[in-house]
């Protein structure tokens, strides 16, 4: 029984320590201690809802944490300084143009989080490969024997300063020749000090690709356009931050235009119940106005039932006896047209005897011209003694009243 107590007290405790390793593991490997992590810092307005431990995010991925924060000097112009951890292999998406630090808000209660965003282009702000600086004759001596191994970790610019050969590129005799025609130009510039002007005289930045430590050891230099080492420890890599209005600072300004509003609102309700009022008594005389012209709208109806009916506009014009009047009148024209119609028969006939009298007259006239032809000028000559009697008469001054000369018709022609 002694024995098997102690089997049981020896397997509790192989338990007991297996459960702690395993828990201690997972510790470590959520916290990155076993995988290579980038030290970063950068510089935001307020540390509101910003904490030590506080996770980093990538694209959704949890990616490191916040390490420092801390507030700056009086004299510095920036306001407090934050510095994180981005573990492997994120790091590595953080690039020169494009990775930014955003301080997103994450709750109502001032909550705030980190999240790092990718990289576009550019040169990686970190690398594992340390930078060593040479001059180009020793970079001829190694690159004749090492082929494919040693690139330049910085840019190299002509007499414009415009990059020549950018970093990463792969070194060779004949980009080393031709890295050594632009070393210095004519005028003593030295090109290369215009890339890294804290670096030793005539010497290049490069690195050697076969040689990868376990830990961050150089990072871009922005101003100087090259790698610079940098110790774990002491430095870090700088990340410009954008820091956008937290949701708090909004809902302040939205209380703020709110109560700048609110005298308006109150304005515009009261010219609301002014148009209320004017509109109920508006309705209320219009309601009285259709009591009044009801029964015009009632006389109106009638009317239009009135003609809508056969013969009811007849019956509107002339009443309940126009039809008995208007027959009698048609009745009286009909008889009238009868008995037009019977006179005008007499009347052409008595036309047609008148004529026959007078074209009996001028055959007989006819005939006593054919017989006497001295008649006609004895009528002519009779027609104009009457002429000059008729004349005569209209002068004399007892008879010139009696005929009127009639208005002239037309204008005298000028």
């Amino acid at each position: 029984m002694e024995r098997v107590v102690g089997w049981f007290v020896f397997l509790a405790i192989a338990l007991l320590l297996f459960g702690f390793g395993y828990y201690v593991y997972s510790t470590a490997v959520d916290r990155g201690w076993f995988v290579i992590k980038a030290k970063f810092h950068t510089f935001v307005k307020s540390s509101t809802g910003l904490n030590v431990g506080d996770k980093v995010y990538m694209m959704g991925y949890s990616v490191g944490n916040i390490t420092k924060v801390d507030l700056l000097p009086p004299g510095d112009p920036r306001n407090v300084l934050l510095e994180f951890d981005v573990k492997a292999p994120y790091f590595r998406y953080i690039w020169q143009h494009g990775s930014v630090v955003i301080i997103n808000s994450s709750g109502f209660l001032n909550q705030r989080q980190l999240e790092v965003t990718r990289g576009t282009n550019g040169y990686a702000f970190v690398v594992t490969q340390p930078v060593y600086d040479k001059t180009i004759a020793e970079l001829e001596q190694i690159v004749a024997g090492d082929t494919n191994h040693w690139q330049l970790a910085q840019d190299v610019f002509d007499s414009s300063t415009n990059v020549v050969y950018g970093a990463y590129t792969m070194l060779d005799t004949t980009n080393l020749s031709c890295i050594a025609g632009l070393y210095t130009l004519p005028d003593g510039t030295n090109l290369l000090a215009i890339a890294s002007p804290a670096a030793p005289s005539n010497t290049i930045c490069v690195y050697d690709n076969a040689i990868n430590r376990n830990k961050i050891v150089a990072s871009w230099h922005e101003r100087r356009h090259r790698y610079v080492n940098f110790t774990l420890v002491k430095d870090s890599a700088w990340l410009q931050s954008v820091e956008p209005v937290g949701i708090g600072d909004q809902l302040a300004q939205v209380v703020g235009q709110v109560q700048a509003a609110l005298p308006n609102f109150f304005a515009l309700t009261n010219q609301l119940n002014r148009i209320l009022n004017n509109s109920a008594n508006l309705t209320s005389n219009l309601n009285a106005t259709v009591v009044d012209v009801r029964p015009a709208m009632t006389n109106v109806v009638d009317l239009t039932a009135l003609l809508r009916r056969p013969g009811g506009m007849g019956l509107w014009a002339l009443g309940t006896n126009g039809n008995r009047q208007l027959t009698g009148v048609l009745t009286n024209v009909n008889s009238l047209l009868v008995d037009t119609d019977t006179n005008l028969n007499d009347l052409v006939l008595s036309i047609g005897l008148t004529l026959d009298h007078v074209a009996d007259i001028t055959s007989n006239l006819n005939a006593q011209v054919q017989a006497d032809p001295n008649m006609l000028g004895g009528i002519s000559k009779t027609v104009g003694d009457t002429d000059d009697l008729i004349q005569g008469l209209k002068r004399h001054w007892l008879l010139r009243s009696a005929f009127k000369h009639p208005p002239a018709t037309n204008n005298p022609a000028h």
